[in-house]
């Protein structure tokens, strides 16, 4: 499952709040939420992520609350892939869920700047940019079901049409 896309990148610790403001919390599109999607940054960083594609961040990215507007704003604003020196556990599991593609790559943070461009692969568990490589652990099979199918719900009604 290759993705590519151009870096818009990010420090430690980017919360849910950051992401996605809660006062917003009502707003249920994706394609709407995606206006919201890192406010508090300012809209230039929410152009360049939407344009670019690929999220690089630091440590602990989506900590904070567990709400899955975090991720649904970024899937309305035509995210492809968050690479993270670490996530938060439900974040990532949000991601997965909802059909977001989520990487643990440290090497490629640290090496990639805002616009690099990036390619990984999400089952061969590789990653590539201009001037470099690096290797991560691959996601699970079956993590990579639910994003090929474009979340939990539609892997389970993939999983039903199939018995």
């Amino acid at each position: 499952m290759p993705i590519e896309g151009r870096a818009t990148c990010l420090g430690d610790d980017v919360d849910t709040d950051t992401i996605f403001p809660g006062r917003y919390l009502a707003v249920l599109a994706p394609q709407d939420q995606a206006r919201h999607l890192f406010e508090p940054l300012g809209e230039d960083l929410r152009q360049r992520a939407m344009a670019g594609g690929v999220l690089v961040a630091g440590w602990n990215f989506g900590c904070g609350s567990s709400r899955e507007h975090a991720v649904t704003a970024m899937i309305g604003a035509e995210i492809r892939l968050v690479v993270a020196r670490s996530f938060a556990r439900i974040y990532f599991r949000n991601a997965v869920n909802n059909g977001l593609p989520v990487v643990v790559c440290p090497e490629l943070v640290d090496a990639v700047t805002d616009g690099t461009n990036v390619s990984v692969d999400l089952a061969e568990g590789k990653a590539a940019w201009s001037g470099g490589s690096a290797t991560f652990a691959p996601l699970a099979p079956a993590l990579l079901r639910i994003l090929e199918a474009g979340g939990l719900w539609a892997s389970v009604a993939t999983t039903r049409e199939e018995a």
